[in-house]
């Protein structure tokens, strides 16, 4: 059996699309760099990071974008004509006041591994553009027409414009042509797809939160009208329908459904396979309840599909309650390239698995200079919006156990360098070696931001040498999170205060949405920005089958 989520973590919007034998599903990645994650399958079970289609960290520019911003909903295609896949991209600038201002791109390669080529401006009429490819040679851009206006519904209709692959831009204006199959309301997340003469365009409605679902309609016209599918939703966390369109908040925590492992089921992408199977790839989540929040952030399920005889697309099984558990496919079993548990900084180059809030990591990691350790150069204060010095992975579990080793000798206050687990910019927690004034001495300490307010906590400094390495580490146990430390890499001890695990995630935070908990190491200095800190691995042990309570 298939257990979702199929990739546990920081993994919404997904996206699928084939290539003969081989499956690729494209994630978002907002301020996190690099851009736009893609992983591999041909099995549809057994799923290995690929590659990442945006590796110019100038372009996108993600500096000084606040949390969640940044790069939405991929959408990847491939064209067996053009022998090109394509990704179509957002960069959410703000959504101060309600605008969303977003630009909306298009880059191509022949492989997802790349080059990928420069990026062609599309619009920026809305957020979640996708492109579809027609039989018959011509290109279409779908997306979300943002509604600015007071006296409208929000978000808006989905809008559909012809794309000139020659002159590479839109011709004319995009012109609104589907307002929804429900009346859940919050529409978004439109795919355009073709099959047995019937165009479909399947979205999202109700929000992406509790009472998300997946939705479609069809017209034997491109440009409609469409007609919505009698049995809509098809996929849901919720079932039922209820009027919604007046309640333009995405959350909707009412509509939980307690009878469900997972919540906030939607934004689909599907496949169809030559031996006849139809996959369907969602967002999902897996909130601690009864405070519902998310800390591993949205998630991506797959679900088994299959098309009726009068052309409508259906879950495998009864109903359109999403499964945690999926019947395999009859594909042969892929052994997939999974992230190490240890990474022991051996190689000259960076794992594929690390992110960095914002900017490159090769631009303050050196894993050069001391071969087998990965020395980082301090920047800007975790706060910052700008550029930090945060080498992390995706936390994928609520049961893991993240260690490290650190070398680090503070010359002032200001130089900083340890383990955290990082939510946002103004949600995070840091176990740190730093130099006491007080003490006149270098000691390690823990620090907590908590939605912007930021908490020392002096009474659990430890006083260490220098010239000694200090061995760091964080467990994770479901809603506790505690910092552990100790010289010989065995006995380990505690330091500070048992942090609920719950507050790293979308609901809690009062300035970032829609992403999930990181962890990682890091180093600031925040004096000069020269300042470096050594690392001799990471480790990152994780148990993805524990469940989230």
């Amino acid at each position: 059996m298939i257990q979702n989520p199929i990739l546990p973590g920081v993994h919404a919007d997904p996206c699928i699309c084939r290539k003969g034998d081989d499956f690729y599903i494209a994630v978002s990645s907002f301020e996190w760099f690099p851009g736009i994650p893609i992983y591999h399958s041909r099995d549809m079970k057994n799923w290995e990071l690929y590659s990442h289609a945006l590796q110019n960290a100038e372009n996108p520019d993600l500096k000084k974008l606040p949390s969640a911003k940044g790069i939405w909903a991929p959408c990847l295609t491939y064209c067996e004509e053009d022998d090109l896949f394509y990704v179509v991209y957002g960069v959410m600038n703000s959504m101060n006041a309600r605008y969303f201002d977003v630009d909306n791109y298009l880059i191509t390669a022949k492989d997802p591994k790349g080059p990928w080529s420069e990026p062609v401006y599309l619009h920026s009429t809305g957020f979640d553009a996708s492109m579809f490819h027609d039989d018959d040679g011509k290109k279409y851009i779908v997306a979300l027409d943002w509604e600015t206006r007071t006296a409208y519904e929000k978000p808006g209709p989905i809008n559909i414009v012809e794309y000139d692959p020659v002159q590479k831009k839109i011709k004319g204006m995009p012109k609104t042509f589907w307002r929804g199959g429900t009346d859940r309301g919050c529409i978004e997340a439109p795919h355009l797809t073709k099959r047995g003469g019937y165009y479909y365009i399947m979205c999202a409605e109700g929000g992406t939160g509790y009472y998300h679902s997946v939705t479609m309609g069809r017209s034997r016209n491109v440009w409609g009208p469409y007609e919505a599918d009698p049995c809509n939703p098809i996929v849901t966390s919720c079932p039922g329908d209820v009027n919604e369109r007046s309640d333009w908040d995405h959350l909707k925590p009412r509509y939980y459904n307690p009878d469900s492992v997972l919540q906030k089921s939607g934004h689909a992408s599907y496949v169809d396979l030559p031996n006849g199977e139809t996959w369907l790839v969602h967002l999902t989540a897996r909130p601690f309840v009864p405070e519902l929040r998310c800390t591993l952030g949205r998630e991506t399920a797959i679900q088994r599909m299959k098309w009726t005889e009068d052309g409508w697309l259906r879950m495998e099984k009864e109903g359109n309650l999403a499964q945690e558990f999926v019947q395999e496919s009859m594909l042969p079993e892929f052994k997939a390239q999974k992230i190490p548990a240890h990474d022991d900084f051996d190689s000259e180059n960076l794992g594929i698995g690390y992110y960095s809030p914002r900017i490159d990591a090769r631009t303050f990691v050196d894993l050069k200079s001391r071969p087998g350790w990965a020395r980082l150069r301090g920047q800007e204060s975790g706060c910052s919006l700008n550029r930090v010095s945060i080498l992390a992975r995706k936390l994928t579990s609520v049961s893991a156990q993240i260690t490290t080793r650190l070398d680090f000798t503070p010359l002032s206050y200001q130089h900083t360098a340890g383990l955290i687990l990082y939510y946002d910019n103004m949600n995070f927690i840091y176990l740190y070696k730093y130099y006491s004034d007080t003490l006149e001495h270098s000691a390690i300490s823990v620090l907590q931001v908590e939605n912007g307010e930021k908490r020392e906590f002096s009474q659990d400094r430890t006083f260490v040498e220098d010239g000694q390495d200090i061995y760091m580490r964080l467990k994770i146990q479901g809603r506790d999170s505690q910092f552990q430390w100790c010289l010989d890499g065995e006995t380990y001890q505690n330091i500070g205060s048992r942090f609920d695990t719950s507050k790293f995630s979308d609901e809690y935070s009062q300035f970032g949405e829609f992403t999930g908990a990181f962890v990682g190491i890091t180093c600031g200095d925040r004096m000069m920005h020269e300042h470096t800190a050594d690392f001799d691995f990471f480790g990152y042990q994780a148990d993805e089958t524990a469940a989230v309570k």
